[in-house]
């Protein structure tokens, strides 16, 4: 993560940007009133959806079981994409 004053974004604001995108790197702009995150789009739709996923208690609970699954070192059972995907 990168930290930059609002100064220095009012500034350079398309470096920042572009290096933000280039690098996958969230970028901090601090100001005297808060801070805000900036970050690539790509990475954001990621965020939602890993946010989005963990808020469903049966998709939180498959993902915890095939955890515990391969951790003790073996492979969860596959499922068809009707069957995963059958509520959609």
């Amino acid at each position: 993560m990168w930290t930059v004053t609002l100064d220095q974004a009012i500034i350079d604001l398309k470096s920042i940007i572009h290096r933000t995108i280039r690098d996958n790197d969230e970028t901090v702009i601090a100001s005297s009133e808060g801070s805000v995150v900036v970050l690539d789009e790509n990475e954001w739709s990621n965020i939602k959806e890993t946010l989005r996923l963990l808020s469903d208690k049966e998709s939180l609970v498959a993902l915890l079981e095939s955890h515990s699954i391969r951790d003790r070192g073996k492979k969860p059972k596959g499922l068809s994409a009707e069957e995963a995907f059958g509520d959609v």
